[in-house]
């Protein structure tokens, strides 16, 4: 594991910054979560605005992706994240957030699936939000 770490982290650091530039492209009012260089490279926490986190994350459970709210500090609670509150992002936005852990097993195609099954998501989630129509 240790001759084939630096090897790993490059490649998910290929498939975090896929995965970050196509969720950028195709869905507006997002935020990435962190500095854009300076993180870990298997991790992509982002903020998808006007939503609630686990709204996201039951729909892409029921399509088969796991993904965490908030950071892993919070995991498993309905608190917003202390450390995304620390970075300076406001309680509702850091509410809205969803943090997408990469592993060995990942792939290209992996992202793509998530690509083509979030969109609509979180636009059917939008469409229902009180908060988007306000904000548009």
């Amino acid at each position: 594991a240790l001759a084939e770490v630096a090897e790993e982290a490059r490649s998910m650091k290929e498939l975090r910054d896929y995965l970050h530039s196509g969720i950028a492209a195709k869905i507006p009012h997002t935020r990435l979560n962190g500095h854009p260089e300076k993180r870990l490279p298997n991790t992509l926490n982002i903020g998808f605005k006007y939503l609630e986190g686990e709204s996201i994350l039951l729909n892409l459970d029921m399509e088969g992706i796991a993904v965490s709210t908030g950071s892993a500090c919070t995991s498993g609670t309905l608190e917003p994240s202390h450390v995304l509150t620390g970075m300076g992002i406001d309680a509702a936005d850091a509410q809205g957030s969803v943090r997408f852990s990469l592993g060995r097993d990942n792939t290209k195609e992996d992202m793509d699936y998530v690509l083509t099954v979030l969109p609509p998501i979180i636009q059917r989630l939008r469409d229902m939000s009180p908060l988007y129509e306000k904000g548009k």
